[in-house]
């Protein structure tokens, strides 16, 4: 499982120019699941994101959590973070999830999280979305779990 996890100030994703999921201050997290993946992998994601501590504090240093700012989430699926680049210049996905896997383990990475008390929005598993967002820092942080 992979995450990309961005520090925002305010972020939006949108279906038909519809916008389905928003929030101010928190992480957006785009999750890709992988062949293999397991409830295991999603529950070190969920403690890892949430607990990460790159929020300034009074010093402003990289000190505080997404609890301790009272941050959000905007968790959207993507993909095309199992994407193989190492052959030719079309990426490979086969080690991309079922779809019917990857939504249960998107899902639930998500209950697990609101389960927590974050506010946590989402976008719609495998619509075509439209990210808009402001990373704030910029503080971007990749995490996987296999």
């Amino acid at each position: 499982m992979k995450a990309v996890v961005q520090r925002v100030s305010n972020a939006n994703v949108k279906v038909d120019e519809e916008i389905v999921g928003k929030i101010e201050n928190g992480f957006v997290v785009l999750l890709g699941v992988q062949n293999g993946d397991t409830k295991e992998n999603a529950d070190y994601l969920v403690k890892k994101i949430t607990a990460l501590r790159v929020f300034s504090d009074e010093n402003d240093k990289m000190n505080l959590s997404l609890k301790d700012v009272n941050g959000s989430l905007l968790v959207v699926s993507q993909f095309t973070l199992c994407a193989d680049c190492v052959k030719g210049n079309r990426p490979s996905f086969s080690g991309a999830a079922d779809p019917k896997l990857a939504n249960e383990l998107y899902e639930y990475f998500v209950s697990e999280c609101r389960k927590l008390d974050f506010k946590v929005e989402t976008g719609i598993f495998g619509a075509n979305m439209k990210l808009n967002l402001t990373n704030d820092g910029p503080v971007t942080i990749i995490l996987e779990k296999y």
